[in-house]
């Protein structure tokens, strides 16, 4: 079995968001691994000193120990165009270091920025990010992304976003799309306009 993956943001020298990448990497263990200790990574990652200000990506390789803990500098990559590409087979359930048939699909991007992954005729996630749908009133979340994430679950809770099964025809009824994950927040992220999405 692949490593699994956690990727924390860190701002200001402190860990974001830990309490949903805690949540996900105890899941995680139990489920794959029948690992019932839980681990909170707030007692496992030593933010370094030296670290500025600026937002830093935080990478845990781990299974049944942590095996590597890295830290690296992030700069939001802007996203205004999507690729659809159709994936009836993929199964991303848990987030593992081995990412290579989504590095595959994303070789399928053309001129996109990325790529928007349909999975039996509904929408999922690009790449390495959940994607949010503006319809003049709410934002709304594909109930069947492929990974669960950790942002997409924190505005969950907090009711900013909610789920609903989204088809690649009802991509129309939507004002623009943004991607959010770990690193990105909503506020922060580029529009997408529906019409950059290709395919669709």
């Amino acid at each position: 079995m692949s490593l699994l993956l956690e990727s924390i943001k860190i701002q200001y020298h402190k860990l974001q968001n830990i309490d949903f990448h805690n949540e996900r990497i105890n899941f995680s263990r139990k489920k794959l691994l029948n690992l019932h200790q839980k681990i909170d990574m707030r007692d496992v990652i030593d933010i370094p000193t030296e670290l500025s200000d600026k937002v830093f990506k935080c990478r845990v390789l781990y299974a049944e120990k942590i095996e590597k803990i890295e830290f690296q500098p992030y700069q939001i990559k802007p996203i205004k165009t999507l690729q659809i590409v159709h994936a009836e087979l993929l199964s991303y359930d848990y987030k593992f270091a081995d990412r290579h048939e989504l590095e595959g699909l994303a070789q399928h991007k053309k001129t996109a920025d990325d790529i928007l992954i349909i999975k039996n005729g509904f929408v999922t996630d690009t790449s390495y990010a959940n994607i949010v749908f503006f319809d003049g009133k709410h934002w709304v979340t594909p109930a069947t992304p492929l990974l669960r994430g950790t942002k997409r679950s924190q505005l969950l809770q907090k009711q900013v976003i909610r789920e609903e099964k989204i088809r690649v025809e009802d991509l129309k009824k939507y004002q623009f799309a943004k991607i959010i994950n770990a690193m990105i927040e909503l506020e922060e992220s580029s529009e997408i306009k529906i019409a950059d999405i290709i395919g669709g």
